[in-house]
């Protein structure tokens, strides 16, 4: 693997300090990372669970000098929105704090939304796939079922996979790397 990017370093350093283990793994990054460069000028990215901010690095790293991409990423847990008051994000990505199912509706369409929550994810699928811009990306982590030690979260991770894989407005992939993924593209036309 690669050297992770100074962005990503200190993100991660804030996330052990918290002790938080939720952070999207390295691979999973990468691909975030590469995705944001794909998104169109004038473009909108949302990341569904900010924790302290790993995911958000990622995407910033793979945008680097573009301002004229909107970045908003959703974290409900106040100490996690404060622990990032520090950081000095750009002008173009914003930390909006509250419910991702409540906020979802609110915020418009976005050309790659990165699922990192069970909110969004796990439940409310469908606010999350409602949220895509034609030809839109949406890039859904932790879908390994093998990572994940309960029977019930091992029932939901199906769920959400079969739900992507055949849902009629999206084109999907299963991407058995890192913590497994799941790549869809929303339909220009809905059938």
């Amino acid at each position: 693997m690669k050297a992770v990017p100074p962005l990503v370093a200190a993100a991660e350093m804030r996330a052990a300090e918290h002790d938080f283990g939720h952070s999207c793994q390295q691979g999973v990054g990468e691909l975030l990372s590469f995705l944001a460069t794909t998104t169109p000028p004038g473009g909108r990215i949302l990341e569904l669970g900010t924790g302290f901010g790993v995911g958000l690095a990622w995407i910033l790293t793979g945008l680097g000098s573009r301002v004229d991409v909107e970045v908003v990423t959703i974290e409900r847990d106040s100490e996690r929105v404060a622990s990032l008051a520090e950081v000095d994000l750009p002008a173009h990505a914003s930390i909006v704090e509250g419910d991702i199912e409540t906020l979802l509706p609110t915020l418009g369409q976005f050309d790659l939304i990165f699922a990192d929550a069970e909110a969004g994810k796990w439940t409310g699928l469908e606010l999350t796939i409602s949220a895509l811009a034609p030809r839109a990306l949406l890039l859904v982590d932790d879908m390994d079922i093998s990572h994940h030690d309960s029977s019930h979260d091992r029932s939901t991770v199906e769920v959400v996979r079969k739900a992507l894989m055949t849902d009629p407005r999206l084109t999907a992939v299963e991407l058995n790397a890192s913590s497994g993924m799941i790549l869809a593209s929303r339909r220009a036309e809905v059938p």
